[in-house]
């Protein structure tokens, strides 16, 4: 999948909440709005969500294991589970910094 840089640069304005007015839509939290509608933020908040559940997990199986309670290949693949949900997650980060950085070559 190609990301473009105009493609970038709107999926940043929709992260940051920012509309037509110039309005932010952060959460009374000061986080980014959660969206359903599928947009950019949208899919980067639920990315981040299953990979910060599939290293809880992954954490909660080794320490299980540690303890002498836990199953060997429950452990190993919790862990296999977490390191390619890591990633992924950061493969996502180098594609929008590398985009980012794209639009900050362009000329005006």
């Amino acid at each position: 999948m190609s990301i473009g840089a105009l493609d970038a640069t709107a999926a940043y304005g929709r992260a940051l909440g920012i509309g037509k007015d110039g309005i932010g839509g952060t959460s009374p939290a000061g986080g980014i709005a959660a969206s359903d509608d599928g947009s950019f933020a949208g899919l980067v908040q639920s990315l981040v969500g299953d990979a910060a559940g599939s290293l809880r997990t992954a954490d909660t199986a080794s320490a299980r294991q540690v303890a002498g309670k836990g199953d060997l290949i429950d452990t190993v693949t919790a862990m296999g589970a977490a390191e390619t949900a890591l990633d992924t997650v950061v493969a996502v980060r180098d594609r929008v910094v590398s985009a980012y950085s794209e639009i900050m070559r362009m000329q005006i």
